[in-house]
């Protein structure tokens, strides 16, 4: 997946979890290499964000955020919890903690502000259509089609984008995408969206940094 990413020059996104700094840091120090944005993610997957206390669920995200800005030397700045998981103070703990941006709210193709106790939040578009784990796991499809997918809906939001600029996430798992017959169509797909002109191919954390410039004035 990160040969085929850099082939074009994408860079990803990634949602960490802290239990893989501890144990896989070969990963760390290779998107680290590619220039990768790291987003805090959970502690595992197994882990939920709507199962704890109060006081253990600010244990947890903090615990996150410290382990991945010691192991990747950046405060990660955007979140994305394990399976779109959130209790009704999770927002407010993540600004806390440092973060500016979540994923978790699927239902629109722009950012938007979002209303914390202290600090700051946006909604960052995340996609569970364009995404890796739903199309092959759960909906059985082939590889061909979801890089076709993968086109389609670049080609409807490129065209919007003339009036006013959409966010395409494309949502990946290594353990899927990365087999061979599935990473010849996202090479594909990549290929197409790159061949197109007046296309930002970002991050989450630069978009972050332009909405909150030319709206939010932070």
């Amino acid at each position: 997946m990160m040969e085929v990413m850099e082939k074009h020059g994408v860079k990803g996104t990634v949602a960490l979890n802290s239990d893989v700094c501890r144990r896989y840091p070969r990963i760390i120090e290779g998107g680290k290499q590619l220039g990768w944005e790291w987003m805090g993610h959970g502690n595992n997957n197994s882990t939920l964000i709507n199962r704890q206390s109060e006081d253990e669920e600010r244990e947890l995200i903090k615990n996150v955020v410290d382990i991945i800005k010691a192991s990747t030397g950046a405060q990660p700045r955007g979140w994305l919890s394990p399976a779109l998981s959130e209790s009704h103070r999770t927002l407010d703990i993540l600004a806390e903690n440092g973060i500016q941006y979540v994923g978790n709210w699927v239902n629109d193709e722009q950012p938007y502000p979002m209303r914390v106790k202290s600090g700051s939040m946006i909604s960052m578009p995340y996609s569970i259509e364009m995404n890796d784990i739903p199309v092959f796991l759960d909906q059985g499809q082939a590889p061909e089609t979801f890089g076709r997918m993968i086109r389609d809906q670049f080609d409807v939001l490129y065209e919007d984008g003339a009036k006013t600029g959409r966010v395409m996430s494309i949502c990946l798992h290594p353990f899927l995408i990365g087999h061979p017959h599935r990473s010849k169509y996202f090479d594909q797909a990549l290929a197409h969206i790159r061949s197109r002109q007046e296309v930002w191919v970002t991050t989450g954390g630069e978009i972050n940094d332009w909405y909150r410039k030319s709206y939010l004035n932070t």
